[in-house]
């Protein structure tokens, strides 16, 4: 299984919809494309591709006109940051392209789906547990902050 690797893609996205659950938040209306990449320096292009992503996935809807942009469908204390992830690079975690609970080997490696379906729980458990209005108000799920609490999770191996 590679490395959990956070794309660029997923990152955006995660910033674009914080500023959309700030906007839903203050009740300001929708938000450009122009203004998401301008307030986060983020590349315009890529980020109307990544926003048409979110739009097919349910999380944003568009409004078109001088006021027009983008906006939430719901409140940000119910989009996840796995609802973001899923909807710009897929499942969580894959195994060459299969889901963690259809691997199969033989011999000395049989158990290890078990252990890829572990790491996909593990990556569930913070980010389907943590969402836009956790992330904005720095009020993190009590598990989230303690794994982030602990100094090793903070090195390099």
């Amino acid at each position: 299984m590679p490395p959990v690797d956070i794309s660029a893609r997923t990152e955006y996205a995660v910033r674009a919809m914080l500023i959309l659950a700030e906007a839903s938040a203050t009740a300001s209306g929708p938000v450009s494309v122009e203004s998401l990449a301008l307030r986060q320096s983020l590349p315009r292009k890529f980020l109307e591709t990544i926003a048409a992503d979110l739009k097919n996935a349910g999380l944003l809807r568009s409004t078109r006109g001088a006021r027009g942009g983008y906006a939430l469908t719901r409140e940000p204390r119910d989009i996840s940051l796995g609802d973001v992830f899923r909807a710009v690079d897929g499942p969580l975690a894959e195994v060459r392209g299969l889901r963690p609970h259809e691997t199969q080997y033989e011999g000395v490696a049989e158990h290890l789906p078990t252990v890829w379906v572990a790491v996909r729980a593990s990556l569930r458990s913070v980010l389907d547990e943590t969402s836009l209005a956790d992330v904005l108000s720095g009020e993190l799920p009590e598990r989230v902050a303690a794994l982030a609490a602990d100094p090793d999770a903070w090195r390099n191996r």
